[in-house]
């Protein structure tokens, strides 16, 4: 449909030709994400025309049309300039039922009085509501696309507005909660300012725990301990589901940086709290648990690491087995889950990397977390003949992710298999093999040996009998038992060794004088350097040896 024919009938249309009008151009574009670049200004004065009928008292259903006339416009940033303006943010933020501004001007009142009277009417009410749906669905297309509406939105407090909402939680229907705290996720994530204004000014992390505990319908009993579901109860309806999170991203945005004090304790335990329900909570598709969780892995990494003892001071129930009186079902279902992302074998850093690094930390501060995740991850060796590597248990997967191409994928499943070894180097070699822990060994000075700067309880595991018997025979590089290799040389003539071996050197030697290759040797410290450098250093330190 032509945008100028529209806004040509647009400037004679009376409110009925205006409602037929608008809807028959947007029965035309639903489905279109990519404008003509040539109509640029034509549709822009189309979002001023639906701007100025929006700013007239017209019915609900008119009011419905101009929002999704709005809303499909609004997907090209380049239009949004009438949108992006105080005038425009009020007008889209009443409309979506919200308090905006520095003052409750006549439009808003007019507007309130009017859903009031709308909503004594079951139908007029249905309307109301999907005009509220609309406006908020405009209000983000608009403030992810346009950096001027995300300064007008802090100009006329639209967090503010979006934070009184809140409080209406309990009542609201599902698509007014869902585009609410989406909204306020757009803000929070796109305005380093309103982050800190929401959490300082405006209470919005208590307000949307109490939000995540009405929409799991959580029942406390004990401080931080949620009563776990019933065997037989229902999964989480779909709507509770993405509205949990919807709050669960804002509240990631919010704790991004950590405040002190009693009372950020409190909250963050209560919210740790909650995350543990969560993840023991099953929804309608083992897609959208997953999902779930993922948001929940992701919160519990910006929460203090103190924190994560809520996880397992709940009481043991069926038998498990017990770990120093801590119950260990949360912790199962992330190992549970860290071993779902790495079976998937894509997108690692964002899918993977967060509850290794989450594991990492409940194992290096918590040692009943350690020693479960040990027990689950690498137990006790018994068949060495295999190269660490290879296999399908869960420790021959974090293995192989040591030599992935991807660097941060490769270094925190290092440092969360060092954790479990208690930060032994000999502990870890014996489990990896040496070639696949090099990495890790050099970044952290630790080729020679030793142990991390972080401190462990005494306690170890015994080795099986049939690790101890095939120690000696384990080759410390690939970790492993080696079946014997033929001698290469054993048939060779005395003449045919001379030759190999002066062709070996012949070769090194034009390498090393090309600087293809470097002679290394290890430092005291465990660190690489070049072998001269390292020789003279043995020198000068056995001189001083001998001088004292």
């Amino acid at each position: 449909m032509d945008v100028n024919n529209v806004l040509t009938q647009l400037d004679t249309a009376d409110e009925q030709g205006t409602e037929e009008l608008l809807r028959r151009f947007n029965r035309e574009n639903i489905h279109t994400f990519t404008f003509e670049q040539k109509e640029e200004a034509l549709r822009s004065k189309l979002c001023q025309s639906v701007l100025t009928v929006l700013g007239r008292q017209v019915q609900a259903s008119c009011q419905k049309t101009c929002l999704e006339t709005l809303r499909i416009l609004s997907r090209d940033k380049r239009v949004l300039g009438p949108v992006a303006t105080k005038e425009g943010m009020l007008i889209l933020g009443r409309m979506a039922g919200l308090q905006v501004g520095e003052e409750e001007g006549d439009n808003q009142r007019s507007f309130q009085e009017q859903t009031q009277s709308q909503e004594e009417e079951e139908e007029e009410e249905e309307e109301v509501r999907v005009v509220v749906v609309e406006a908020l669905k405009c209000l983000c297309n608009v403030v992810y696309n346009s950096p001027a509406a995300q300064q007008v939105s802090v100009d006329v407090q639209l967090a503010h507005g979006l934070c009184s909402s809140l409080r209406g939680a309990r009542t609201w229907h599902h698509e007014v909660g869902l585009f609410t705290l989406r909204l306020l996720f757009l803000l929070s994530a796109l305005r380093s300012d309103v982050r800190g204004v929401l959490r300082r000014e405006w209470n919005a992390v208590r307000m949307l725990t109490e939000v995540l505990e009405h929409t799991l319908d959580v029942r406390w009993v004990g401080p931080y301990e949620a009563a776990c579901p019933e065997p037989q109860e229902l999964p989480k309806p779909a709507e509770d589901n993405e509205r949990a999170k919807e709050a669960l991203k804002v509240l990631f945005n919010l704790t991004l940086s950590e405040a002190g004090g009693e009372e950020d304790d409190h909250q963050f335990r209560l919210i740790t709290g909650l995350l543990r329900h969560l993840l023991m909570l099953k929804t309608e598709t083992e897609e959208k648990t997953e999902e779930t969780q993922s948001h929940a892995v992701n919160l519990l990494n910006n929460l203090p690491v103190s924190c994560l003892d809520v996880l397992i001071d709940v009481p043991v129930q069926g038998g498990q087995e017990n770990y120093g009186g801590k119950n260990m079902d949360a912790v199962q279902v992330l190992i549970d889950f860290m071993e779902k992302r790495i079976d998937k074998g894509s997108n690692y850093k964002e899918g993977l990397t967060p509850v290794l690094s989450l594991l990492t930390k409940g194992s290096r501060h918590h040692r009943e977390i350690r020693r479960y995740i040990k027990a689950q991850v690498l137990p006790p060796l018994k068949d060495v003949k295999i190269r660490p590597e290879i296999g399908t248990t869960t420790r021959n997967k974090l293995v192989r992710l040591m030599t992935h191409v991807d660097m941060g994928v490769k270094q925190m499943a290092a440092e969360f298999l060092f954790v479990l070894c208690k930060e032994s180097v000999d502990n870890l070699l014996k489990y990896t093999g040496y070639g696949n822990a090099a990495g890790l060994l050099v970044a952290r000075g630790l080729l020679a040996g030793g142990r991390g700067e972080t401190q462990y309880s005494e306690d170890e595991d015994s080795d099986t009998e049939e690790y101890k018997s095939a120690k000696p025979f384990i080759n410390p590089i690939t970790g492993h038992v080696e079946e014997p290799m033929p001698n290469p040389i054993e048939e060779m003539t005395e003449e045919q060794k001379e030759y190999e071996a002066q062709k070996l050197v012949n070769m090194f030697d034009k390498l090393s004088r090309q600087n293809v290759i470097r002679p290394m040797g290890v430092r005291p410290d465990g660190t690489l350097a070049p072998l001269e450098d390292t020789l003279r250093e043995q020198s000068e330190y056995n001189s001083g040896s001998d001088s004292d």
